[in-house]
């Protein structure tokens, strides 16, 4: 890590990078007394992974659940489907069900039933992307300083009634019309439809973001590929286990935005929609016409060029071998959205 980020952890002191995924939460305790390559790092089940092995057990065991606490990832829904498919009640607060829907009524399908209160017998279960507790006994045990700051990322898609994916990439392209500097894309105040951000916010008490944002900033923090955008416009991808993000960078500055399904793009698929998209020729309708997210772009700039230089992280990129460079940034492929967040951070006024 550089100067930079050295002098901010001198002010911080020891910080917790989380960046939280669909299966598992990669971990980054970064402190100021040590070398960047000395830090603890631990990848981790996610807390919906845990959550719905949690659930799994409580159905074997016949029991009842309440769902409290705050809005969190919802993969662990199968976990409650399965219960309410085993006879047993599921239910839940207004707000822990939107982990599972922002509709009450498709929640209620789901077969899940409302209470602000725990129902007589019902084993409650708590909802939380972050736990400061869970925290606090795991670094204790493991011996390791307390932080004095908290940054975390989830993949948020917002409360948008008529369109999720629409909207999503509705957030993206409010941002880019106001700035271009994705490390400003780190959210000190979450905004209001941003719902699961702003309960990871309410939890952590720190800076938040997308963990789209997290692994792109992970790749731009590694000296070499963000001198390189400052010669000619590069293409950063992220292979996630659930999506894939791609972004057009020159200069530090995000050009342009593609998220798409994993599962749904073949190696084949995706040279293509990046061959249209490097031109500004992909519109955000073809990419949600075949079941992704959608394109988000800022003004061309020719200065750019072709975007040609191509850079690869993320736990699936080994299905698109040969569409780009594998890097390790900071020598951690999986840590990418950790040190994203800490560089982000710090250099958020500096690029």
């Amino acid at each position: 890590m550089d100067e930079i980020v050295r002098r901010y952890l001198q002010r911080q002191g020891p910080v917790l990078c989380l960046d939280i995924g669909s299966g598992s939460q990669n971990v980054l305790l970064a402190c100021p007394d040590l070398g960047c390559d000395n830090w603890p790092r631990f990848v981790l089940p996610s807390p919906a992974r845990t959550l719905a092995g949690r659930i799994r057990q409580l159905t074997q065991k016949g029991a009842d659940i309440w769902l409290y606490g705050r809005n969190m990832g919802g993969e662990f829904a199968s976990a409650v489907k399965e219960h309410a498919a085993a006879g047993l009640k599921v239910y839940s607060t207004r707000e822990a069900s939107r982990s599972l829907n922002d509709d009450p009524d498709q929640v209620e399908k789901l077969g899940v039933r409302f209470s602000e209160i725990p129902p007589l017998g019902a084993v409650p279960v708590k909802l939380a992307d972050y736990s400061s507790s869970y925290w606090a006994a795991f670094l204790r045990m493991a011996e390791l300083p307390a932080p004095r700051q908290v940054l975390a990322s989830v993949q948020d898609h917002g409360l948008h009634p008529k369109d999720n994916r629409a909207g999503r990439m509705q957030t993206w392209m409010d941002l880019i019309a106001v700035d271009l500097v994705p490390s400003h894309w780190i959210y000190t105040q979450a905004p209001d439809n941003l719902t699961r951000l702003r309960a990871l916010q309410q939890s952590t008490g720190g800076p938040v973001a997308d963990t789209a944002i997290a692994a792109l900033l992970g790749l731009l923090g590694a000296p070499e590929i963000l001198e390189r955008s400052f010669r000619q416009g590069i293409t950063l991808i992220n292979a996630g286990n659930s999506h894939i993000v791609a972004a057009l960078v020159y200069r530090g500055e995000m050009r342009a935005f593609y998220e798409h399904h994993t599962v749904m793009r073949t190696k084949e698929d995706l040279e293509k929609d990046l061959h249209e998209f490097r031109l500004g020729w992909l519109p955000a309708e073809l990419v949600q016409a075949s079941g992704g997210h959608g394109t988000a772009y800022a003004p061309p700039c020719a200065d750019a060029g072709g975007y040609e230089p191509t850079f690869i992280i993320g736990p699936q990129r080994d299905r698109f071998h040969g569409l780009g460079s594998f890097v390790a940034p900071f020598g951690d492929m999986l840590l990418a959205g950790c040190f994203g967040l800490l560089w982000g951070m710090a250099h958020c006024d500096n690029i």
